[in-house]
């Protein structure tokens, strides 16, 4: 038997469990944050901190400057000095696999990529650790749309 056949990849995730994901999860890892308020990575990260979610900001070239929820900006996911229920990545696809190797390497809950970015080898190696993984969709849509929504 072949790796994939004894690890069939599952289906992306459904709705209900996107909404168990955002409901369960407390600390959100943004990677790729930017101090550039008109940047995505920064009006999201910043949702998510007014939704109540530990937010914790990921971008090498602010590392150790204080990010605007006062808490450091730190290099890399293993710099985190606790664990991470959801990683949400904001890079090129391309660095995807890499970012996907660090979340696995901290325990990461769950990976996350942003509209616009999919990674099928990322996903291969999420989902072969047992890792929810979602791609292609807007983390403050999904939690507007299902968790805030339902709460209505």
């Amino acid at each position: 038997m072949t790796e994939r056949s004894l690890h069939p990849i599952p289906a992306p995730l459904d709705d209900d469990a996107i909404r168990e994901l955002l409901r369960n999860a407390r600390t959100i890892a943004v990677i790729g944050w930017s101090d550039k308020e008109d940047r995505s990575s920064h009006g999201i990260a910043g949702y998510l901190h007014a939704q109540g979610y530990d937010v914790v900001l990921v971008n090498p070239r602010l590392a150790g400057k204080m990010g605007p929820y006062g808490e450091q900006v730190y290099r890399t996911m293993g710099d985190i000095p606790r664990h991470v229920d959801i990683v949400d990545l904001f890079r090129n696809a391309s660095f995807v696999p890499g970012h996907t190797q660090e979340a696995i390497d901290i325990g990461a809950g769950a990976i996350w990529l942003q509209a616009g970015i999919v990674s099928e080898p990322a996903r291969a190696m999420a989902t072969a650790h047992g890792i929810p993984f979602v791609q292609d969709t807007c983390i403050s849509v999904a939690h507007l749309f299902l968790v805030r929504a339902r709460a209505s």
